[in-house]
């Protein structure tokens, strides 16, 4: 079994990571730091070998570096590995900007959107064809609970995770109805213990959940074929909210959690 995931040298794409090879999967690990990947295949490689002593079952891990804010990159790492067999493929790559819309720079939130939309978008489509054609495999769309509502201050950030969520929902129905056995999903976090804060110059005044029981709670919810994946207690009840409430009541209450992340 083959599995690719992508900003795969941190956060919840490396412990999504580590899980999955626990799993018996070979990676195909995705992101910009290629260091953090070779530390990444290094840990796990040492961790099977201690734990195991048969060279044979030994499992594969592949290192692509590249920077998926680049159209032409996404289109690269199909190339690179569309002749692999995955079973799985893991959109994690993305990040924040903090502020008020009018004050952050254009260029830092052109890289959001070609990150967290165009190169889900790009990478979905590509790698969907070929499971459509096998009628098999899994993809896995990291969003955000921040998709399900507005959020100003990171308008941004959670436009682009609405896109992430309404899309592959979208796409999801297409297949359902076409009789595709193809299964996709959407893991919508909430705060979590990850990089994100400091790329995205906040402070979560909210308790985080750990990264390895979202990675964990994620991946075994997608194996299972759920569309809509919510882990953590609170977060169930900002998704339940957000159906519930109004958007200008969404809108008041989101300014207000924001404004208390700032620096």
């Amino acid at each position: 079994m083959w599995a690719l995931i992508t900003g795969a040298s941190s956060g919840i794409g490396r412990d999504m990571s580590r899980y999955l090879y626990k799993l018996g999967y070979n990676l195909v690990i995705v992101a910009r730091n290629e260091e953090g990947l070779k530390k990444l295949k290094q840990e796990l490689q040492n961790e099977n070998h201690s734990n195991n002593n048969d060279t044979d079952n030994k499992k594969e891990i592949l290192i692509i570096s590249e920077d998926l804010s680049n159209e032409e990159n996404c289109f690269d790492l199909y190339e690179k590995t569309k002749n692999i067999e995955l079973d799985l493929v893991i959109n994690n790559a993305g990040f924040g900007v903090f502020g008020e819309f009018t004050k952050i720079d254009l260029e830092s939130e052109i890289d959001l959107i070609n990150t967290n939309i165009t190169a889900v978008h790009i990478l979905t489509k590509l790698y969907l064809q070929d499971m459509v054609k096998k009628n098999n495999g899994h993809i896995l769309n990291v969003a955000s609970i921040a998709g399900m509502e507005p959020g100003p201050l990171m308008a941004a950030y959670y436009a682009s995770k609405s896109y992430v969520i309404r899309f592959t929902r979208a796409v999801s129905k297409e297949l359902k109805k076409s009789g595709s056995k193809v299964k996709l999903s959407i893991l919508c976090p909430g705060p979590t213990d990850t990089n994100f804060n400091n790329v995205a110059n906040v402070i979560f005044k909210a308790p985080s959940m750990s990264s390895e029981k979202v990675a964990k709670y994620g991946i075994d919810k997608t194996l299972r074929g759920k569309l809509i994946i919510v882990p953590g207690f609170t977060n169930k009840c900002v998704r339940f909210f957000s159906k519930c409430l109004p958007d200008c009541i969404l809108e008041s209450v989101a300014y207000h959690i924001q404004r208390r992340k700032r620096k």
